[in-house]
């Protein structure tokens, strides 16, 4: 996310100065946006691989296990558990179809949330309020939200596979990506392989907007107190505590889409018959209101390094590419 020239112009000179060290996204090329928003995902994925398991492990096991079992569940005992069973190495399970979908969902999330940005400053009641503060959040929040969508919609396929195989743990149902998309597209269909989309963009929507709003105003407030800080801690520190605030807003959602994603999945009966609302009733009903964040202290351990990873080498590689492509 780039912060605009004019966040600049409304603070003191420092500022300005550091504001023109970063290249606008006009002056990076199509190429290096992708190609920096694509390894900033990929990369940060897989700093925060074995967190993203332990998330994906618990937030599944309320669907054929009982409360009795899940209260004796911690975060230790499921590493512990891991390791003894299926090695050190199984943290990264799935790692490999993570890369290969977080490549082109975040280079299409960072591209499209820049072109979103520039589309929404042409919207009469945005441009009228330039300075405005309130403007700017509708504006980042929207874009980010769209954006959102549009990744996740354009690489989901990858995203339900990925579930699948972190999902799994003594019994190997899918033996690799090619394998779990011909399994998949034979037992349940095309339409299969966008199973849960619809709980997807009901989270990933908000997550990604409440993510680059929150990111973007807390590094304007940052750069216009505290100039002389290193743009790359800004972007690590402010990365981080956007990850914090859309994790905790988005999570009940994401826990859904994750169970309504593995529905049926390696031939097991199905669990939830109903929509969304149906499956949030069931489990509230029979895990509690702490079934619904079953999973959040892994999902907190990984947000923290992971998104602020992510937009610090974001920020870093474009500034990279600006000098390499301008030298």
């Amino acid at each position: 996310m780039q912060t605009e020239a004019r966040v600049g112009v409304a603070v003191d000179g420092g500022v300005r100065k550091l504001v023109q060290k970063q290249p606008p996204p006009q002056q990076i090329g199509t190429l290096s946006q992708l190609l920096a928003g694509g390894v900033a995902g990929a990369f940060s994925k897989t700093c925060t691989a074995p967190l993203a398991r332990l998330t994906i492990l618990f937030q599944v096991q309320g669907m054929h296990s009982n409360v009795a079992t899940l209260r004796k569940a911690s975060i230790w005992n499921e590493a512990s558990r891991i390791i003894h069973e299926e090695g050190f190495r199984a943290f990264w399970k799935g790692n490999l179809v993570t890369i290969a979908h977080r490549l082109p969902y975040s280079s299409v999330n960072f591209y499209s949330y820049e072109h979103y940005k520039k589309l929404l400053r042409t919207v009469p009641q945005l441009q009228s309020n330039k300075d405005n503060v309130s403007a700017d959040l509708c504006i980042h929040f929207v874009g980010g939200g769209l954006a959102g969508i549009t990744a996740a919609t354009s690489t989901y396929p990858l995203d339900l596979v990925r579930t699948r195989l972190a999902a799994q743990t003594n019994f190997i149902y899918y033996r690799g990506i090619g394998h779990a998309l011909q399994t998949i597209i034979k037992e349940e269909g095309l339409l299969g392989l966008y199973k849960g989309l619809g709980t997807t963009l009901l989270t990933v929507g908000p997550n990604i907007a409440i993510s680059f709003s929150v990111y973007e105003s807390l590094r304007s407030f940052w750069m216009s107190h505290r100039s002389d800080d290193s743009p790359v801690v800004v972007s690590l520190a402010c990365g981080s505590l956007s990850g914090i605030a859309s994790s905790t807003a988005t999570f009940p959602l994401d826990l859904v889409r994750r169970r309504k994603q593995l529905e049926g999945a390696g031939g097991r009966a199905r669990v939830y018959n109903t929509g969304l609302f149906g499956t949030f009733k069931h489990i509230f009903r029979s895990e509690g209101l702490r079934g619904l964040y079953r999973g959040i202290l892994p999902e907190y351990y990984k947000v923290v390094p992971g998104v602020g990873i992510c937009f610090m080498t974001y920020e870093t590689l474009k500034m990279v590419l600006a000098e390499i492509t301008t030298a």
